[in-house]
């Protein structure tokens, strides 16, 4: 009787262990750190440049797992070289975000998934140890890569280990990434070839194209080289240039409407070109077939306060979005100067006969007029060399269509533009000036 009451009162407490194991939550599949873990350590560590590129980088949950399930090993480098002894120009590369894939493939080629002690840096045999981002890391006689290692053993955890190295490690396939977009290589491996000449008499392309120089602008204006309006057959216009296109125009549009999403806060932007209209395929081709895009994107707080009488009406987004495109390739810093140098400045947009009005105010670039009126909100979210775009905090309107008060010497008369191939803003446009 007693060996059963033993057996009981050890089941007993098997399942109540159970249960209480059951009921306390996993550390490690929640991804919560203490604040013993070396993630905090780094955070709070003097290597203040790494953890800033780590907070930028949205690598903290990713670290988190790494962390709960396995040690890590960090190589950070001192904040100098961060600071002072980094191409300044491969820092801003880094830091646009369109370039958040490259800058986290490079912090996470300084972390090792395992512990790594002193002991093992000064052996004088070469070890190679796979990082994080699935690149090699050689380590010999206190040397990471030829780096060296500064402070090993500078923060130890139970979890981690922190080495201090004197210089930033630079993964070669971020390196080619860099170098790629420097030279703009990956959008003009191949030169253009020359465009068809168009007839100025019947506004057509002639049967037999003129010679034109490699590399020359498109001969169609861009507006005849665009899809035409819902009132027509959905046979999209003819474009300058032969059968084949040389710049990948539906990647490079992919790859901005990404970094809109992946910037934060342009998000109704990136709905409007991708669902609401096929804005995002007709600007894709326009640049495949060599044509350049500046494009001010309203930011979600400005693109909240339109009506449901401003959208409802067909046609109205394409509308608004095409008033927010420019046929040129600007940045801030050459609208900027452009503003500083000549005041105010009428840019083409892609909603003929309107222009965008630009001019200086408070040591930024301000479009529109009035009440209308927009600022430069976030400059150079993405450049290419193709394809601009610049955050603006208001949506754009035409002159002619924002409200003003009417003056009693007279009616107002409203002009406009008479169509010629069905769509007011797709034909019987200018030349485009590719040399601004």
């Amino acid at each position: 009787m007693e060996g059963v009451s033993k057996f009981l009162f050890s089941l007993l407490l098997l399942t109540a262990s159970s249960i209480i194991t059951t009921a306390l939550p996993d550390k490690t599949g929640s991804g919560q750190i203490n604040s013993n873990s070396v993630l905090v350590a780094l955070l709070d560590s003097h290597y203040t440049e790494l953890a800033e590129l780590v907070e930028k980088a949205l690598l903290l949950q990713t670290l988190e797992e790494a962390v709960g399930q396995h040690n890590i090993t960090i190589f950070a480098p001192r904040n100098e070289a961060l600071e002072r002894n980094l191409d300044p120009e491969f820092k801003s590369f880094l830091l646009q975000p369109k370039n958040l894939k490259s800058l986290q493939t490079l912090l996470m080629f300084h972390i090792l998934p395992k512990r790594v002690t002193s002991p093992q840096l000064s052996a004088s045999s070469v070890v190679s140890h796979r990082s994080l981002s699935n690149d090699h890391l050689h380590l010999t006689a206190g040397k990471v890569n030829s780096a060296v290692i500064t402070k090993p053993d500078d923060v130890t955890r139970p979890d981690g280990i922190i080495h201090g190295i004197e210089r930033l490690l630079i993964p070669r396939s971020v390196q080619e990434d860099f170098n790629r977009r420097r030279n703009l290589r990956s959008i003009s491996a191949v030169l253009p070839e020359g465009a068809p000449e168009v007839d100025p008499r019947t506004h057509r392309l002639k049967k037999k194209p003129a010679p034109v120089p490699a590399g020359a602008p498109p001969v169609l204006p861009v507006y005849d080289a665009m899809s035409p309006g819902p009132s027509l057959a959905p046979a999209p216009a003819p474009g300058p240039g032969g059968p084949r296109h040389h710049f990948n125009g539906e990647a490079q549009v992919k790859d901005f409407i990404h970094t809109l999403l992946h910037y934060g806060g342009y998000n109704e932007m990136a709905d409007i070109l991708v669902n609401l209209t096929s804005l995002a395929t007709e600007m894709g081709r326009l640049v495949s077939e060599g044509y350049v895009l500046t494009v001010l994107a309203p930011n979600d707080e400005a693109m909240a306060k339109l009506t449901t009488d401003q959208l409802s009406e067909p046609g109205a987004p394409e509308q608004i979005m095409y008033y927010h495109i420019i046929p040129e390739y600007q940045t801030e810093e050459s609208m900027y100067n452009s503003v500083r140098r000549f005041g105010k400045i009428r840019y083409d947009s892609l909603r003929f006969p309107h222009k965008v009005e630009a001019q200086e105010a408070d040591g930024s670039v301000k479009f529109g007029h009035g009440d209308g009126s927009a600022y430069l909100f976030d400059p150079d979210i993405y450049t290419d060399g193709r394809i601009s775009v610049q955050g603006i905090d208001g949506v754009l309107f035409p002159e002619e269509e924002t409200p003003v008060e009417k003056k009693s010497a007279g009616p107002v008369v409203k002009k406009t533009a008479k169509p010629r191939r069905g769509n007011q803003f797709l034909i019987n446009f200018k030349l485009l000036n590719f040399g601004r």
